[in-house]
Parts: structure tokens; sequence; C-alpha cells
């Protein structure tokens, strides 16, 4: 790894005035924070009985269904990011609501953030990174090919707040997943 203000290698310590072992360039004093990406997106629903996810085209988990997401960008608040992308990613129209879910995933350095979301019209344009977008009953969710476990915590969450009849935001972490544990 090179320092990105100087060019040279970098080396691992804890920076003065720091608890943590970090990337530090010893020829500028360069200190590389890596910290988690945000990644933002939405539970649409329509008509209260069916939630639109979207059919990966690209990996991580291509070929599996997520509720529509991305990576927040720089400069975006996070409300609009997740419209972006709800757009981006499924062409879907939507009235953006309260934010719902927030999960931390220390793991892959990530925290993901849902907002619930209603359909206005259920015209659907999929972009580049969907192969399909679909809207499915709240009761033929394929929870067997859903794409990450915060996509399956979010609507196990989503579902068990509608029956309560009443919608809260959620926080809550995901642990490593067994196929990504070292054997």
């Amino acid at each position: 790894m090179f320092c990105r203000s100087c060019g040279h290698a970098m080396e691992r310590r804890i920076p003065e005035m720091e608890d943590r072992e970090r990337a530090v360039c010893p020829r500028c004093g360069f200190v590389d924070y890596v910290n988690p990406i945000n990644v933002v997106g939405t539970v649409p629903v329509w008509e209260d009985r069916q939630v639109l996810l979207c059919l990966r085209n690209i990996e991580p988990r291509k070929g599996l269904w997520t509720l529509p997401a991305g990576f927040l960008e720089a400069g975006e608040l996070t409300a609009d990011g997740a419209v972006r992308e709800t757009t981006e990613e499924a062409g879907a129209h939507i009235e953006l609501g309260r934010l719902f879910s927030v999960l931390d995933v220390p793991y892959a350095q990530q925290v993901h953030l849902y907002w619930l979301a209603t359909m206005t019209d259920t015209h659907l344009d999929p972009g580049p990174e969907t192969i399909e977008a679909r809207l499915f009953d709240f009761a033929d969710i394929p929870w067997d090919q859903l794409a990450f476990l915060t996509v399956r915590r979010t609507l196990e969450l989503f579902l068990a707040d509608r029956e309560r009849g009443v919608f809260d935001t959620h926080y809550d972490s995901i642990p490593i997943p067994p196929r990504l544990r070292a054997s």
C-alpha cells in the first residue's frame, strides 16, 4: 500500500494520539483512515400487499434478490441516495417514508440504512445492475434466494412491524455469515 499523499510505502503502526493501528506514511505522516461505507436503500411497497425486489446483475451475489440499495455518493444526503438507488436499480417511482433500519455490518466495513417507501405506480424500468425488478406478495418473498443478510433482517423487521401495525426505526448488527467464516 502506498501513500495517497506522497506515494511512499505505508507502514502499520499506532499513530500519535490514536488507540489503534493504522496505515501511516513514514515520509509525510499521512494517516490512511479506513471508515465504514454507507449503503442506502428502500423497502418499496405497493398497496400494502407487495414489496419490490431486484434480481442482481452484478457481484457480489449476482443472480440473487435484494431490496434496491447501493453505496452512498460523496456529498449526497442518505435519504437522497436511497431514492437514487431505487430509481437506478428498479426504475421505480416512490414516496420516501421514514428511516426504518440501521444495520451495522462490521465484517464488511459497512453500515446499511433502509427507508420505508410507498410506490406511486407499478411501472418499473430496471437499470443495468438489475436483471429483473419484481413485486412479490409478502407471503411469496424468496427467502432462500435473498442476496444479503441485511435485506433478510430488514424484511423480517418490516413484516413483524406490519403485523403489529406499528412501524419503528430499528437498529441491529449483522454477524459474519457462516459462508464467510474461516475454517
